[in-house]
């Protein structure tokens, strides 16, 4: 049957072509990964210039992975595709508020809601790290740590407000249970520090007075 011929040529093409694009998306989708991660790293480490630089080859390698499926919608809504525009979120969101700077459209970066909202919940267990890191650092520097505190408190009180079913969310109730968890952890962290670092201030300001006091005898 030569129609039969003509119809498996055809359909073994497509395959070949689909096929072809999966693999180039799957191995973009590491790439990004990885420089999403190097960007992560990099701002915690207040090299601002270095994550700025890696943010940016992070957008240029998911374009680049956006294309290789763009013929495919079933290969763009894979979780290796949509994992990859997640975390490029996070590192995004990441950077813009430990540098004070506007959070990133998620329209501006090219990535879906569903994306987006799931990296944004990503980056309170990033600023978590980055509060403890700062209260390790810098015991004085309760105000920032509070400010940090109160941006976690903000992506909460918006992702459980995103109550739709997981199809349509990329299973974005479990990241805000994660997110709640992350939440509670980290304020009674902060908690702890505080009571810890008044009482190293009165306890300094006790041997002060004694040293002051026999001084004078």
């Amino acid at each position: 049957m030569q129609e039969l011929d003509i119809i498996g040529e055809k359909i073994r093409k497509n395959f070949e072509a689909k096929n072809a694009a999966r693999d180039a998306a799957l191995g973009a989708s590491r790439e990004l990964i990885r420089y999403c991660s190097l960007a992560i790293r990099a701002t915690h480490r207040a090299e601002y210039d270095d994550a700025a630089r890696l943010l940016t080859r992070t957008r240029e390698i998911a374009a680049q992975m956006k294309t290789a499926v763009a013929a495919y919608p079933d290969l763009y809504f894979t979780g290796y595709v949509q994992d990859g525009l997640k975390e490029m979120a996070e590192a995004h969101i990441v950077h813009a508020l430990i540098t004070r700077a506007p959070l990133p459209d998620p329209d501006a970066l090219g990535v879906d809601y569903a994306a987006y909202l799931n990296g944004l919940g990503e980056a309170a267990g990033e600023l978590r790290r980055y509060a403890l890191d700062t209260l390790r650092v810098r015991h004085d520097n309760s105000a920032r740590v509070e400010q940090v505190l109160d941006a976690m408190d903000d992506i909460y009180s918006l992702l459980v407000t995103m109550d739709f079913p997981d199809a349509l969310t990329g299973g974005l109730r479990r990241t805000t249970d994660m997110v709640r968890g992350v939440l509670e952890r980290t304020r009674g962290d902060l908690t702890v520090a505080a009571r810890q670092e008044k009482l190293e201030q009165t306890l300094r300001e006790f041997e002060e007075r004694e040293t002051t006091l026999a001084k004078t005898k």
